[in-house]
């Protein structure tokens, strides 16, 4: 039993299976290629997002700061505090406002 032969021979490479191969291979090279981005660094989206965001912060916060230095001179906690807190939210708002009705570049 063990003497006989296969009924088929292992087959070989094929040169049609290796061009097959070589041809998937660039063919992956071209779509990765393609699908990479193209835009380095930031886009528009994103800096008028960081800009609104920089509104979002800056103006209460530096609403309150000075605030909160016109309280320590002048020694009318809180009230100098919120007036400037809530005048720095308003304008952070009206900046925001204004960003967003500009026609896009």
């Amino acid at each position: 039993m063990d003497d006989e032969q296969p009924a088929r021979e292992p087959v070989g490479e094929d040169a049609r299976i290796d061009a097959l191969e070589r041809r998937l291979k660039e063919a992956r090279e071209r779509e990765e290629v393609r699908n990479r981005p193209s835009i380095k660094g930031a886009d528009a989206n994103e800096r008028l997002g960081h800009q609104v965001l920089g509104h979002l912060i800056g103006g209460p916060l530096g609403g309150a700061l000075v605030g909160w230095v016109f309280d320590l001179a002048a020694g009318t906690s809180p009230w100098g505090l919120l007036v400037m807190l809530f005048l720095g939210i308003i304008v952070a708002f009206r900046n925001i406002i204004r960003i967003s009705n500009r026609r896009p570049d």
